[in-house]
C-alpha cells in the first residue's frame, strides 16, 4: 500500500511534534510505501532534513505556497456557464462547493490562475462581492485581498501529485484542500488527522495580526474554515487526538460515523526505564522545557515566571530544550529577554538535545504554549516520571488529570496561559512539595502505560489502513 502524507509546514524540514508523529508513523509501517506532499511557505523554507528519512519513505514531493507570486498571465479559462458558476461557488464559500475543485486544478478548464482571475466571469463575481460587502471601503485594497487569497489555492490545486492508494492530511488548511481535491480527482480514500483546529488556531492569528486590514479579518477567517470544513466533508475518515478536538470537528461538520479519536502514543518502554535523579540537596530544584523556540510556544511568559519564582527559590534552573532555528529572531528576542531579566545564571538554553540524556535531571517539565493539540513533549515527560506545569491548551487538562473517573490521580498542575504569576505560584509549590512530585510523576507514568503508548496509536492507524483500502 502507498500512503502520501499531506503536510504542511513540517516535516521533514521542521521538527517537534507533528513531525516527530510523522516520523513515529511511517518508521513503525515498514510493510508501507510512504511519499510526502511537503507544503512549504516558499522556497527558502526548504533546508536540510530534521529527520533521518525512513528507508519505506520513497520520496519527498515539494511545492511551495509563495511560488503564485512568480505568476505571468497565460492562457485565458475555457469554461461553459455551468463550469464557472460552480468554480465561483467554491470562491463564494458555499456549501458543498468543494466539488467545483478537480474543475479549478484543471488547466485545460480554468487556464493561467492570474488570467482566470481577470476573466469577466471572475471580475463580474468580484465586484458584485464588493458592492455587496464593503463599497464604503478602497476597492483597489479589495482586490488584492482576494488576489493574495485566492491565487495560493489555484496555484497549488493546479501543480501535479504523486498518485497513492490512500492519501492522509496531518492538517487542514492548504494540506486539507489538497487532499480533498486529490479525493475526489483520484477517486481514492482521503485520511484527515488534526493535531490541533487549524481553522481556530489560524483565526486567532488573524485577529490578533496586524498583516491583515480589520475590514478584511472576517473574510480570511472564513476562508480558512470554508476549507477545513470541505475537507470534513470529504473524508473518509476524520481524526482528533482528544475529545476537545473530536467535539469541534463535529460542530463545524464532520459527519459523526466518520470521526473518530485517536491518541497520540510516545516510546513507553524506553522513556520509563530512565532513571529519576533527585536534586532535592539544599532546596535545588531543575525546572525543564520540551520546546521549539517559536512564538506560539511562549517562551516569554516561562522568562517572566522563571524570574518572578527565583526571587523566591534560592537554588533552581531552568533547561529550555529545543531547536532554536526555526524562528531566529524570536530565539534573539528570548535571549535578550534572559540578559534583561538577569537570568543568564538560571537559565541555559542547549537547543535540541536527545531528552533521555536530561530527563533524568528534570524535576518538572514546563509547558508555557498559547495553543496546542495533544503534545507529544508532554506524554514524553510523563512517561519519564516527570511532573508538570502545563497552561490550559488543548487536550493538557486531560493529560494532566484523566479523562473520567476511572483514570484518577493528577499528574502536574494547570495554568492560564500567559499568566507567568500563575506559573510562577505553580514552581514554588512544586519545589515546596518534592513528595507531591513524586507522586505526580508515578500517576503521569501509570497514565501514558494505560492509555498513550506507540504500540496503541500505531496498531489504531494500521487498522484504519486496511479499512479504507479494502
Amino acid at each position: 500500500m502507498k500512503i502520501a502524507l499531506i503536510v504542511e509546514g513540517s516535516y521533514p524540514y521542521v521538527s517537534g511534534g507533528v513531525a516527530s508523529w510523522i516520523q513515529m508513523l511511517i518508521a513503525s509501517m515498514s510493510q508501507h510505501e510512504f511519499e510526502i506532499i511537503a507544503i512549504s511557505s516558499s522556497r527558502k523554507e526548504e533546508s536540510t532534513y530534521k529527520y533521518k528519512l525512513p528507508a519505506n519513505l520513497s520520496g519527498i514531493h515539494d511545492v511551495f505556497i509563495m511560488d503564485y507570486q512568480n505568476l505571468e498571465e497565460g492562457r485565458a479559462p475555457r469554461l461553459s456557464a455551468a463550469e464557472a458558476e460552480a468554480c465561483l461557488a467554491w470562491f463564494a464559500f458555499k456549501p458543498g462547493s468543494e466539488q467545483a475543485l478537480t474543475l479549478i486544478a484543471d488547466q485545460a478548464k480554468v487556464g493561467n490562475p492570474v488570467s482566470f482571475m481577470k476573466s469577466e466571469n471572475f471580475w463580474s463575481f468580484l465586484v458584485d462581492a464588493y458592492e455587496r460587502e464593503m463599497p464604503e471601503h478602497s476597492f483597489n485594497s479589495y482586490f488584492w485581498t482576494w488576489r493574495s487569497m485566492y491565487l495560493p489555492a489555484v496555484y497549488l490545486l493546479q501543480q501535479s501529485y504523486p498518485n497513492a492508494d490512500v492519501y492522509h492530511a496531518v492538517s487542514t488548511g492548504y494540506a486539507g484542500l489538497i487532499g480533498t481535491y486529490l479525493r475526489m480527482a483520484h477517486h481514492k480514500p482521503f485520511l484527515l488527522t488534526e493535531h490541533g483546529v487549524y481553522a481556530r488556531e489560524r483565526e486567532e492569528e488573524i485577529l490578533k495580526s496586524a498583516w491583515v486590514d480589520p475590514p478584511f479579518k472576517k473574510r480570511w477567517i472564513d476562508y480558512f474554515y470554508h476549507m477545513s470544513q470541505g475537507a470534513y466533508l470529504t473524508a473518509d475518515r476524520t481524526i482528533a487526538l482528544y475529545g476537545g478536538t473530536h467535539q469541534i470537528q463535529l460542530e463545524l461538520g464532520t459527519p459523526k460515523e466518520q470521526a473518530l479519536v485517536i491518541p497520540n502514543g510516545v516510546d513507553y518502554k524506553r522513556l520509563s526505564l530512565l532513571p529519576r535523579q533527585t536534586n532535592n540537596m539544599h532546596g535545588r530544584i531543575v525546572f525543564g522545557a520540551l520546546v521549539r523556540l517559536v512564538p506560539i510556544k511562549d517562551i516569554k511568559t516561562l522568562l517572566y515566571a522563571t524570574r518572578l519564582a527565583s526571587a523566591e527559590i534560592a537554588n533552581m534552573s531552568l533547561l529550555i530544550m529545543g531547536p532554536t532555528d526555526e524562528d531566529p529572531d524570536y530565539y534573539q528576542e528570548c535571549l535578550a529577554l534572559t540578559r534583561n531579566l538577569q537570568l543568564e545564571a538560571i537559565v541555559t538554553f542547549t537547543d535540541k538535545v536527545a531528552i533521555e540524556d536530561y530527563l533524568p535531571q528534570v524535576d518538572v517539565l514546563i509547558l508555557s504554549s498559547i495553543s496546542e493539540g495533544q503534545p507529544l513533549a508532554v506524554l514524553e515527560g510523563m512517561a519519564a516520571g516527570v511532573p508538570w506545569i502545563c497552561t490550559e491548551v488543548g487536550s493538557c487538562r486531560e493529560l494532566l488529570e484523566g479523562k473520567d473517573e476511572h483514570d484518577a490521580g493528577i499528574a502536574g498542575y494547570i495554568v492560564p496561559p500567559v499568566n507567568p504569576r500563575a506559573m510562577a505560584d505553580m514552581m514554588l509549590k512544586m519545589h515546596a512539595l518534592p513528595d507531591e512530585r513524586s507522586y505526580m510523576g508515578q500517576v503521569g507514568r501509570k497514565r501514558v502505560a494505560t492509555y498513550y503508548q506507540t504500540d496503541q496509536f500505531i496498531d489504531a492507524y494500521k487498522q484504519l489502513y486496511d479499512e479504507v483500502v479494502t
